[in-house]
């Protein structure tokens, strides 16, 4: 019966069903009349838009080139750090065989030296070529972007903080440091007021304690 009812009823109302139903036409009427641009604006939207378009696709060239740029340059950026390893080794086994007493002063231990500095000399050609050169270090002063100080060593004739020993080479890859030089650097040798300042300084800390 209820459903009975209500069909009744909507049917007896078509005219009101009707007005809802234009009501709800005139608003989206209404709204798709205030989405319409003038041309002038149409055009400056499009201009916008290609504007933008443009500037994404700069960017993006922009990018790719540098990404292509740094492949090119830096590609063997890791495989040319792995084979500083073998410089390193040349030189240990030529400080090896050189502190060897049996082969100290003998034309064997001559030859061998020669054939490792030919060695040596060929590998870091072979690293120049490809734009890989070895970090001056000795009597250079410390720079912290290029050199690590691993110890000091007393020499009063340099200045202070001067490179006084070389321990492992370091690389730059064009601009890009591959590695750092593990270097001694120099200090002075602290005069004999200064001494006595330290040792007044000690007496004066066991004092108090």
């Amino acid at each position: 019966m209820e459903k009975e009812e209500i069909k009744k009823e909507n049917q007896s109302n078509p005219d009101e069903n009707n007005k809802d139903d234009k009501i709800e036409e005139d608003k989206v009427k209404g709204e798709e009349i205030k989405k319409d641009f003038t041309p002038e604006e149409k055009i400056k939207e499009l201009e916008d838009k290609v504007a933008r378009s443009y500037a994404e696709m700069e960017n993006q060239r922009r990018r790719y080139e540098k990404e292509r740029d740094d492949a090119f340059d830096y590609g063997g950026f890791t495989f040319a750090r792995e084979s500083l390893n073998l410089i390193d080794n040349l030189e240990r086994s030529k400080l090896s065989l050189e502190n060897e007493e049996k082969l100290k002063n003998t034309e064997a231990l001559k030859q061998i030296i020669g054939h490792l500095d030919i060695i040596y000399k060929d590998m870091l050609s072979i690293l120049k070529k490809n734009n890989i050169e070895p970090i001056k270090s000795v009597n250079e002063k410390l720079d912290p972007n290029l050199h690590q100080a691993m110890m000091e060593i007393e020499d009063d004739k340099k200045e202070a903080g001067t490179i006084v020993k070389e321990i492992q080479k370091g690389f730059m890859m064009k601009d890009r440091l591959l590695r750092p030089s593990l270097v001694a650097v120099s200090k002075n040798t602290p005069k004999d007021d200064e001494k006595l300042t330290k040792t007044d300084e000690i007496k004066q800390n066991k004092e108090k304690n």
